[in-house]
């Protein structure tokens, strides 16, 4: 029998993995561009509540709810695919994810969801809570969320440090990698709808 440490590690860690925490950051970079500190940290903790509240639904309801709706874990890859796919080109067209009033609709999407808990997090949520006991799955979702949190505040350190130019040059690299995430993402989605066969 596992004990409570090791099946906290090995719920822990998949999910530490999936969210990619530290590798959002450049992202959340790019995107706050022009924020003020306070527009920032407002979007910051939005897109945390975001994430958390969409995790913790497919937690406790994902099965039920996409059986209901007829929906599959591809087809809502695919969603979150092509919604990061728009943005990125809409960026790279007009400089801008939207419009920077509505720091909310970005902290919502694409951080909240689908970069921080997309269809990669919420796959891991489910097949975890098949294999362990919901309190410590729901435990080890809650301290990454916290760990996406802080380092998500630490992106106002780093946007100082580059200055506006450095922003902006960032912005532009990972402007295409979002684009090539989100095509990613899309075809992970036709893999796990049967439909193609994407080589590692």
């Amino acid at each position: 029998m596992s004990s409570p440490w090791s099946s906290f590690l090995l719920t822990f860690i998949p999910l530490f993995i999936v969210i990619d925490a530290f590798g959002n950051v450049p992202f959340v970079v790019a995107m706050t561009q022009g924020m003020s500190p306070h527009e920032r940290l407002r979007m910051i903790n939005l897109a945390t509540v975001t994430a958390t509240a969409v995790g913790l639904a497919f937690l406790f309801f994902g099965q039920f709810v996409l059986g209901i709706l007829g929906i599959s874990v591809g087809s809502f890859a695919i969603a979150g695919g092509l919604v990061l796919l728009v943005l990125s080109i809409r960026y790279m067209v007009t400089g801008q994810m939207v419009e920077m009033v509505k720091e909310e609709m970005v902290a919502v999407v694409p951080i909240g969801t689908p970069l921080t808990v997309g269809p990669a997090t919420i796959t891991t949520l489910l097949l975890l809570a098949t294999q362990y006991s919901l309190p410590m799955v729901l435990f080890s979702f809650i301290v990454n969320m916290a760990i996406v949190w802080v380092s998500l505040l630490a992106s106002g350190f780093l946007a100082k440090f580059l200055g506006l130019g450095g922003l902006k040059a960032v912005s532009k690299v990972f402007s295409l990698l979002l684009a090539a995430i989100a095509v990613s993402m899309v075809l992970r989605g036709f893999e796990l709808l049967g439909i193609v066969k994407v080589a590692n």
